[in-house]
C-alpha cells in the first residue's frame, strides 16, 4: 500500500511542476520521488480476469442431459447475469484506470501490469467485485434453493417470449453463461414438431420423447434464435410445409445454446443423433436443414460423427443450408477489425476488452469455423485466419444443396451483388464457394441464390420453402435421371417468377 509520506511527496511534486515544469527534472528530491513512485508500482498487480473468459476453454457437455429453464431459472439466471455484467464492466473500467495511470509514467508494460491488484487501486476494485459477487451469489443460492424445494409438477414452464429473450442473451454470451454455471444457459435438446398439439406453444413447447420410425427432418435454427423461430405463424413456416408435404415423415426442432463454440455444439448434436437412433432403431432416414449458424453446426456433428465412431451418419440422406456462413460472416470480421484497431490507440485499448464480451460462437462465425483444431491452440478467445484454418469437408454419401440470399431483387453479375448478399452473409460464403481446400464441392444443380430476400427472410418466404419441399421430395431421384438438367444449372429464384432461371 501507498504510504501517506508518498502521497504528500506525489502532491508536492506535480505542484511544484505545474509552476515550473523543469525546476525538478534533475533534482535529488525528484530522483528520489521516481523511484519511491516505481518502487510503489512494481508492486501492483494485473486487472482480475475470469480465466474461462480470456482464455479459449472448451465448455462442459452436461447441458445437453439438462431440462429446458423454468422461471424460476430465468430469475436466478438474471440474477447472476447482473452480478457478472457488474464485474465484467468494473474490469474494463479498472483497465482503462490502470492504463491512464501507468502510460504516462512510462510504465505501462507487462512487469508493472501484473502487479497491480496489490496496489491500493487494485484492491479497491478487487473489494467492489467481491461484494457484488457475495450479493448476486447469495440472491441467486436462495432462487436455487427455492427452485430445488418445489414440486417438480408447480415448476412454471418459461413463457414464450421469455424464451427468446433467453436465446438472444444465449446468442451474445452463451459460451459465458456456460462458465459461469448460470441457469440461463440453453440446453441442447430436441423438440417435436408434430401437428397434433393444436396451439403454437404446445407444438414446439413439448420435448421429443416419442417413439419415431420412417424417415425424420431436423430444422437447426440460427444465431441469437430458437427453435420457435422456424413458426412465428402457423401457416407461414416451414415445418408444416414439410408435414403436409409428407405426411409420413416427422419433423423435430434442435435448440442449442448458439454462443458456444460451433464444433462444441457440433458434437454435442452428433452425440443427440446418436441417441435418438439407438433409442429409436426404426429411423430409416435422417435429413438436416439449417438457418445460419444452423448449418455450420449440423456440418460440424457431420464431421465429429466419423471421429466419434456413430453411425447415425449413415442414415443422413439430405442436408440444406439456408444462408450459412461456410467461409465466414462479413459482419464478425468488420467487427474483429475494429477491435483490434481500438486496442491500439493509446488510453482507449482496455476498450477493446468490450470485444470480448461477445460469444465464442460468434467468433467462429469470422471464418466459418467448425473444427476444434481452428481454436484451441490459440491464446486468446479467437480463431486461425481463413487460409490456416482446417478443412471440414462433405460426407459424399450425404446430398448437400446450399441456398443464398441477396437482397437485390434483380440478376447483376458483379462483385458488388456478390459481397451484399442477403445483408450478413455473402453469396460466395452461402454457397460454400472458395478456392482449394477450403472448397465444398457441391454440385451447380444443388445451389440457387434467392433474390430480393434478407439473411432473416429465408426463414419465412414461400419461395425458399417451395425449393426445400422440392429437394426433400425428390430425395435424390433425379440423379438417377441422366436426361435431368436439376444438376447441370444453378438455380435462381426472383420475387416476380418463382420458376425463372438463368
Amino acid at each position: 500500500m501507498i504510504s501517506p509520506k508518498s502521497f504528500d511527496t506525489i502532491h508536492d511534486l506535480f505542484a511544484t511542476t505545474r509552476r515550473d515544469p523543469d525546476a525538478h527534472a534533475n533534482s535529488d528530491s525528484s530522483k528520489h520521488f521516481r523511484d519511491d513512485v516505481y518502487e510503489q508500482l512494481a508492486q501492483l498487480e494485473y486487472i482480475y480476469v475470469d480465466e474461462l473468459t480470456r482464455l479459449n476453454v472448451d465448455d462442459s457437455d452436461a447441458i445437453t442431459n439438462r431440462e429446458p429453464i423454468s422461471l424460476v431459472d430465468f430469475f436466478e439466471g438474471l440474477a447472476q447475469l447482473a452480478t457478472m455484467g457488474v464485474v465484467e464492466v468494473t474490469d474494463i473500467v479498472e483497465a482503462v484506470h490502470r492504463e491512464i495511470i501507468l502510460r504516462p509514467l512510462g510504465r505501462f508494460n507487462e512487469g508493472n501490469v501484473t502487479r497491480w491488484p496489490r496496489g491500493i487501486t487494485g484492491r479497491i476494485y478487487s473489494t467492489v467485485r467481491q461484494v457484488m459477487l457475495l450479493v448476486g451469489n447469495n440472491l441467486a443460492s436462495g432462487l436455487q434453493l427455492y427452485n430445488n424445494m418445489r414440486n417438480p409438477k408447480e415448476v412454471q414452464p418459461l413463457p414464450i417470449n421469455l424464451r427468446r429473450l433467453v436465446n438472444i442473451l444465449n446468442g451474445v454470451m452463451g459460451d459465458h453463461l456456460v462458465n459461469h454455471h448460470n441457469p440461463l444457459a440453453v440446453p441442447m435438446v430436441l423438440y417435436d414438431g408434430s401437428l397434433h398439439n393444436s396451439s403454437l406453444y404446445n407444438r414446439h413447447g413439448h420435448l421429443q420423447r416419442d417413439a419415431l420410425s420412417g424417415r425424420i427432418i431436423i430444422l437447426c435454427h440460427g444465431l441469437c434464435m430458437s427453435h420457435l423461430s422456424w413458426q412465428l405463424s402457423k401457416s407461414n413456416n416451414l415445418g408444416e410445409q414439410l408435414i403436409r408435404s409428407q405426411p409420413t415423415s416427422t419433423v423435430l426442432y434442435l435448440n442449442y445454446n448458439a454462443g458456444r463454440r460451433i464444433s462444441s455444439n457440433g458434437r454435442n448434436f452428433s452425440k443427440v443423433l446418436q441417441e435418438l437412433v439407438d433409442n429409436n432403431p426404426d429411423i430409416t432416414q435422417i435429413d438436416l436443414v439449417g438457418h445460419s449458424m444452423g448449418g455450420l453446426v449440423a456440418r460440424s456433428a457431420l464431421f465429429y460423427s466419423k471421429e466419434q465412431g456413430f453411425d447415425w451418419v449413415k442414415r443422413v440422406g439430405n442436408l440444406i443450408t439456408l444462408g450459412s456462413p461456410h467461409h465466414g460472416a462479413s459482419l464478425e470480421r468488420i467487427g474483429n477489425f475494429v477491435q483490434d484497431r481500438i486496442s491500439k490507440l493509446p488510453f482507449a485499448g482496455s476498450l477493446a476488452k468490450l470485444g470480448d464480451l461477445r460469444s465464442a460462437g460468434i467468433i467462429d462465425l469470422r471464418y466459418g469455423s467448425i473444427r476444434d483444431a481452428d481454436w484451441k491452440s490459440l491464446e486468446g478467445r479467437s480463431v486461425l485466419p481463413a487460409d490456416f484454418r482446417h478443412p471440414a469437408r462433405l460426407p459424399l454419401h450425404v446430398r448437400t444443396y446450399f441456398i443464398a440470399a441477396t437482397l437485390v431483387e434483380t440478376h447483376y453479375d458483379s462483385k458488388a451483388t456478390s459481397l451484399l448478399g442477403d445483408g450478413l452473409v455473402t453469396i460466395d460464403s452461402a454457397l460454400g464457394e472458395h478456392t482449394g481446400e477450403h472448397a465444398l464441392s457441391v454440385p451447380e444443380g444443388h445451389k440457387a441464390i434467392f433474390y430480393g430476400l434478407s439473411h432473416y427472410d429465408l426463414l419465412y418466404s414461400d419461395r425458399v420453402h417451395k425449393k426445400v419441399v422440392a429437394w426433400l421430395l425428390d430425395n435424390g431421384q433425379s440423379e438417377l435421371n441422366q436426361e435431368s438438367q436439376e444438376l447441370s444449372s444453378r438455380v435462381y429464384s426472383y420475387p416476380d417468377d418463382l420458376n425463372l432461371k438463368v
